[in-house]
Parts: structure tokens; sequence; C-alpha cells
């Protein structure tokens, strides 16, 4: 990918910008994508159930509530997105397995990391507006990401 998000966010200031620090934890920082989305609390269901599912380069914006508690995301999750075509995944929230991720080639963001595992009953939503640090993420708009940050447009 040739974007930058500083060029991108240059040439059109209406974009958002996510102010929430995430770290990179994927193989690959730069990644985009049309917007799905999960809203849960330490069950982590439906993204699995989702990154099951055929992704079509699509980024998966997942708002755990900032909870360090327990990860929404390990490596068995993160290698069925990249076997089902998904560009990459943004958390608000914890991942687990960073060494194996570091090698899975998708982007992923999150907070932080955490070796607990999460409860798996599939409580919460998919594909509704979910917002944190300063960014309304809707489900069909368009997500860049790369080593500066994130930017969001409809």
């Amino acid at each position: 990918m040739s974007f930058t998000t500083c060029d991108l966010f240059d040439a059109d200031e209406t974009l958002q910008s996510l102010s929430l620090q995430l770290a990179d934890f994927g193989a690959r920082p730069r990644f985009s994508g049309p917007i799905r989305t999960v809203r849960c609390y330490r069950d982590n269901g439906l993204v699995k159930s989702l990154l099951n599912s055929p992704g079509d380069g699509a980024v998966l914006v997942v708002d755990g509530a900032g909870s360090l508690e327990s990860a929404l995301m390990g490596d068995m999750i993160a290698a069925a997105a990249v076997k089902n075509g998904w560009a990459g995944v943004v958390i608000n929230g914890a991942i687990r397995d960073r060494v194996a991720l570091a090698q899975t080639e998708l982007g992923i963001k999150a907070l932080g990391s955490n070796p607990r595992k999460s409860a798996k009953d599939s409580v919460g939503a998919v594909d509704v507006v979910v917002d944190f640090g300063g960014v309304v993420f809707k489900p069909g708009a368009t997500l860049w990401s790369d080593e500066d940050g994130i930017l969001v447009g409809s």
C-alpha cells in the first residue's frame, strides 16, 4: 500500500483522526478497507465468528470498552482473519499471543496485551456505530492505518 495517513489528512482535513494511541501488533502496520464493527466487553465470541467469515478486505473495529482485563483476539483468530481475507483488526482493548501476531500478515492495532482469555458467549453487537478516541466508526466507512495512526472517512 502506498498511502500515508499524514498525506491523506493533508489532502482532506475532514477525515477523522484517532487520538487514542494504539500499538501495532501484526506484521502489516499499513492497511485499509471498509469498516465492520463489533461492540463487546471481555467476550470475543462475535469477534471470532466474524473473523471466521469472508472479510473481503474489510477492517474489523472492535470496541472492547478499553478493557485490558482479557484478550479479545489471539493467534488462532488472527490466523482465521488472514485465511478469510480481512485487511486488519483495530481493538479498543487487549490482544494475546504477541510473538505469533507479530508474524501474522494482518494489520493489528490494540491498546495492549493480556494472556487472559475472554468469555465466548457472543454477547455484544455487530455492525453498529461505535466511537472511541474521538472517532465515530460507521460500518461501510473507510479506515486507513499506518505507523502514524488511524484515519476514518465516509
